[in-house]
């Protein structure tokens, strides 16, 4: 079935859940009104259901190739690139003083909400270059911003992320890739990284690599790394590429999904590199990219939950099958209660994964305006965000499958892909292991004040509601949860992180949809109490996961474990 973009499903959360009005207030983002964010998003919507969609599937069934050395894409996804760069769309949140149009975060994770669920693949590269961006921008010397901002804003370059190694996957500290001082201000690169996303193409006229490396004595672990930018071509004064530094694509990795992607090992023998930031502060400076990309890659998981809940809604709509229970019915298979049960389920939690992550934008904005309480309450979000968007992007994916039958195993439908271009997301920028470790640990190294200020809001919010009294019941349930968190040793947090994390995330999406529900009539609130009623309750299950800590998974010995 076709695309639609959900403009008015954003237009209705800026202005009814997230609170978008307070973004607008700050002196930095007056000019980003309601009118000009709506005109904005129906231009991105048109492009992205006109030119990227149809995309989607050439670019599963063609996949990006290595041909003597070089990154041949997709079909159309050079004209794709192109119609989203000539739209401004590649970087709408870039600094204006290098042709960025300032945008706020808000914006832009509604924007690649929609490319996302158009053309995944495709929508990657974009947001590797915007991470690069806020990196550069925070990081680099005035020299390497007026060299490369305005190439990488104006999507005329693109950027990438090297961080893993085949010896360090999520344990970047084991990294060996080496950096040599070159006597000259620049060092020279020297190692492998592989799981590079779009390392390479053939429509950019650069490509920029963000690399983690080592400078010679520097301490081991995390505390040794440093950060490089290294040039697929070595850029003249004027700015006009110039010649190859010496790093190469060895090869392409063949994926699950996300064909389109072009998923690269680099090589790099003695590249030319630029440090970014200070010696041996590489993830400091690195983790600025990989915030932005976590706040992106929880999108991604909301954009493929929106495209199958599309596809599933329009199979259902058409599709007669069995005889129906119900007086009055469409004669389809929405007449069968467990299709209605998935595609209520479907709804209400792709609203509530795209009211996260949209509220963690509005966090992140008015966090860079200078607001410190709502720093701390992004940095809670980004974890719960990036976990729970992905692991919906997931269930819904699969449950689309589900909706369509038979027929959702045959590829020819193409809801197939959309799980299988998804499952990756739950793995990249931070296994969603890694995020609630995160959560349980680093965001409560505060003794938990950022999480109990978010729960407190929470709860006073749903009392006051006249369907919130599950929801402040379950916020409660969320308190003593946390402070039990607070009291145990590291590892019996990190036991139950992933129930307790997405527990967290139930009680947040209970939250929105009763927000959804106050503003939204009849439909809004059926949609909410469903799942109030329905999916709100696993949190109680959740919890006593969370509270179970870490002993009784290593009851098993090694031994046993493999018997």
């Amino acid at each position: 079935m076709p695309y639609r973009a959900p403009v008015a499903e954003f237009e209705f959360l800026l202005t009814h859940v997230v609170g978008y009005d307070r973004v607008t207030a700050t002196e930095a983002h007056a000019e980003a009104t309601p009118d000009m964010v709506r005109a904005l998003l129906t231009e991105a919507g048109r492009l992205c259901e006109e030119v990227l969609a149809p995309l989607n599937r050439a670019g599963d069934m063609t996949p990006a190739r290595l041909e003597n050395g070089v990154v041949r894409t997709s079909p159309g996804y050079a004209e794709g690139y192109r119609a989203m760069a000539e739209a401004g769309l590649t970087a709408m949140s870039a600094n204006p003083e290098h042709g960025g149009l300032g945008l706020p975060q808000t914006v832009t994770t509604c924007v690649n909400d929609m490319a996302g669920a158009a053309c995944l693949a495709l929508q990657l590269n974009p947001l590797m270059t915007q991470g690069q961006i806020e990196a550069l921008e925070h990081h680099g010397s005035d020299e390497i911003k007026a060299l490369y901002l305005p190439k990488l804003t104006s999507g005329e370059w693109c950027g990438t992320m090297n961080l893993t190694e085949p010896q360090a996957g999520s344990d970047v500290g084991a990294l060996s890739t080496k950096a040599e001082p070159a006597g000259d201000g620049t060092h020279r690169i020297t190692g492998q990284k592989i799981y590079i996303s779009w390392g390479d193409n053939d429509f950019t006229g650069n490509v920029v690599h963000l690399v983690l490396a080592r400078l010679p004595d520097a301490p081991k672990g995390t505390k040794g790394i440093s950060l490089f930018l290294v040039p697929k071509l070595i850029p003249e004064a004027d700015g006009t590429p110039g010649v190859a530094n010496s790093l190469k694509v060895v090869s392409l990795e063949h994926k699950l999904g996300l064909h389109g992607s072009p998923t690269c090992v680099m090589q790099y023998d003695g590249a030319t590199g630029w440090l970014i930031g200070e010696e041996n502060r590489g993830m400091a400076a690195m983790f600025t990219m990989m915030n932005n990309a976590r706040l992106g890659v929880a999108v991604h998981g909301v954009s493929i939950a929106d495209a199958a809940t599309q596809a599933a809604v329009a199979y259902a709509t058409d599709r007669k099958q069995g005889k129906p229970l119900v007086e009055g019915g469409t004669g389809t298979i929405l007449d069968h209660a467990d299709v209605r049960r998935m595609l209520m389920e479907m709804k209400a939690e792709t609203f509530a994964a795209r009211a996260l992550a949209l509220d963690l934008a509005v966090s992140i904005d008015l966090g860079q305006a200078g607001d410190a309480g709502q720093a701390a309450r992004a940095a809670v979000l980004t974890p719960i965000a990036k976990a729970y968007g992905t692991e919906t992007g997931i269930k819904l994916a699969n449950m689309g499958i589900q909706v369509h039958g038979g027929m959702g195993f045959i590829e020819e439908t193409g809801v197939a892909q959309y799980l299988r271009d998804v499952r990756v997301a739950a793995i990249y920028e931070g296994t969603n292991g890694i995020q609630a470790m995160d959560l349980v640990g680093r965001k409560m190294m505060d003794g938990g004040t950022a999480i109990m200020a978010l729960i407190d809001a929470v709860e006073a919010e749903a009392g006051a509601h006249e369907m919130g009294a599950p929801v402040a019941e379950m916020a409660g349930a969320l308190r003593a949860a946390t402070a039990e968190m607070l009291g145990r040793d590291l590892n019996d947090r990190f036991g139950g992180a992933v129930p307790y994390l997405m527990g967290f995330a139930r009680v947040l999406g209970a939250l929105y949809h009763l927000r959804a529900a106050a503003a939204g009539g009849e439909a809004r609130g059926a949609l909410a109490r469903f799942y109030i009623a329905r999916l709100l309750p696993e949190a109680h299950g959740l919890f006593a996961q969370a509270r179970a800590g870490a002993t009784d998974l290593y009851d098993l010995s090694p031994d046993e474990l493999a018997a």
